[in-house]
């Protein structure tokens, strides 16, 4: 399989999104991975997590991308967590990810 595609969306287990700029600050950044539900790379392809706390490891789970399948997640995160913003309105898929709010930004 290939290298995922920056940046990375990542879901915790109480459905909150988080947006990394690249792999290496993704598995940096995440310390449980019991924590993980679901991820994305830019594609919209999906991740899988393995590893240990403190130490976990991001890598393409298919090559299919589930692009309705993020942008459900999207909007209900901003539902959930976001309260009065909304997802991104852009139709391309590029362009909705572009907009999504980055860690550390």
């Amino acid at each position: 399989m290939t290298t995922p595609t920056a940046p990375l969306i990542l879901f915790d287990d109480d459905h909150y999104m988080y947006v990394f700029e690249d792999q290496a600050s993704a598995e940096a950044g995440w310390e449980m991975p019991d924590e993980f539900t679901v991820g994305f790379d830019a594609p919209a392809r999906p991740l899988s997590m393995t590893g240990e706390p403190l130490d976990v490891r991001l890598a393409l789970a298919g090559e299919v991308p589930e692009e309705a399948e993020l942008r459900r997640l999207v909007a209900d995160h901003c539902r959930g967590h976001l309260r009065g913003q909304v997802p991104p309105q852009a139709t391309a898929l590029a362009d909705f990810v572009a907009a999504l709010p980055r860690e550390g930004r």
